[in-house]
């Protein structure tokens, strides 16, 4: 087996990837672009040593490529160029823009969700790699309702936002590649944090939402109650809509159980829960955790003019989550429930979420990868 090419292995289901994957023996390397202070060596180097010491072993270190999907040949040097075309037959792409707003098709999420898919693609036939494994999502599914198969993709559906466009946009770029001889692709649902303890390296959808409201909180009084009133704080939901909230443990475990056997290859995989959460109970938790009561979930729009300042500042920083509290279609996870019977999605409820959002905000929505001085060790010869 030759190496198989991770993108995206900085992010919160990379970085399981990375773990996942090297503790099965999967020959790994990464491709990292530069951050403003470290280069990429020092990056997966950090990251690594967070897991080493969560794990009180040391794990094997992939081999570590600089570049960015965003330039031609991945802004690889002819070195590693020539090392990926020798050594890498599989690509697993999961590199891209989570954003949900956007100024244009030059901009994110169209730059790394299309314009970074083609880069790869193009890498792929250059360098003779022929088997993709495509990290998409559920919400392909766009404004669809009913339920939406794993063999289905662009039926003519509205977006609720330039994500889940750009995603459709670079899922169909994948499939009409002629270079590829195997496409497997893997469509999770809202990707949380980790069912077991609740850790998470990145801060995004659920805890955006517990992030707001506690730092809100820090600027409201108390009542009598010891908690703080906040219901004039208004969710744009009436509560029984349903979010397909999905543990990024299980999502890093099934992916690389299935990249493992090659016979489970070439389907596309609803990576989505049994049971979806209501956004009812979401709304409690956040009561919960950040000690406040009375949100609001309500259909009626109300007139900023109406709005306190508090208010106002809430909707201001939510707004770019307004798609995000649609109700979701059901997602058929057929495919998956058939490759991996013995591993169901764990039950994502209060318990779970509770424990989530309180160690985003013990953490202070901010994860911090030990820090590593120099790291650089070169292409593997």
């Amino acid at each position: 087996m030759g190496y198989v090419l991770l993108t995206g292995g900085t992010g919160l289901l990379g970085r399981y990837l990375l773990k996942d994957l090297l503790q099965a023996d999967v020959p790994l390397a990464v491709l990292v672009r530069p951050s403003r202070r470290h280069d990429p060596h020092v990056r997966v180097e950090a990251l690594m040593r967070s897991w080493d010491n969560m794990l009180g072993r040391n794990l094997p270190r992939p081999v570590v490529l600089s570049g960015d999907i965003c330039s031609p040949d991945l802004g690889l040097d002819p070195e590693e160029i020539k090392w990926a075309a020798e050594n890498c037959d599989t690509i697993l792409h999961n590199a891209a823009s989570l954003s949900f707003v956007s100024t244009g098709r030059d901009s994110e999420p169209w730059r790394s969700n299309v314009g970074g898919t083609k880069n790869v693609l193009e890498f792929c036939g250059q360098a003779g790699i022929r088997r993709f494994h495509h990290v998409s999502t559920a919400y392909v599914a766009g404004k669809r309702t009913g339920i939406c198969y794993e063999n289905q993709l662009n039926e003519g559906q509205e977006f609720a936002n330039p994500y889940e466009a750009s995603k459709v946009e670079a899922e169909e770029m994948v499939r009409s590649s002629p270079h590829l001889d195997t496409i497997t692709c893997f469509r999770p649902g809202i990707i949380i944090g980790d069912s077991q303890n609740g850790l998470t390296f990145t801060y995004h959808n659920f805890y955006a939402i517990v992030q707001i409201a506690h730092t809100l909180r820090q600027q409201m009084p108390d009542d009598y109650s010891g908690k703080t009133n906040a219901s004039y704080i208004h969710f744009n939901a009436d509560g029984s809509e349903r979010k397909n909230l999905v543990p990024v443990d299980w999502v890093s475990e099934a992916m690389s159980s299935i990249i493992t056997q090659e016979n489970l290859h070439g389907q596309t995989y609803h990576l989505t829960p049994r049971v979806p959460v209501l956004i009812r109970l979401m709304r409690d938790v956040v009561e919960e955790v950040v000690d406040v009561y009375g949100l609001n979930l309500s259909n009626t729009q109300v007139p900023e003019s109406e709005m306190s300042e508090i208010e106002r500042l809430f909707h201001q920083h939510m707004e770019v989550y307004e798609s995000y509290w649609r109700d979701d279609p059901v997602f058929d996870s057929t495919n998956i429930q058939t490759a991996l019977p013995h591993l169901p999605c764990p039950h994502v409820d209060r318990a779970m979420l509770t424990k989530m959002a309180r160690a985003a905000i013990e953490k202070r929505f901010n994860w911090r990868d030990p820090k590593v001085e120099n790291a650089r060790l070169g292409v593997a010869s």
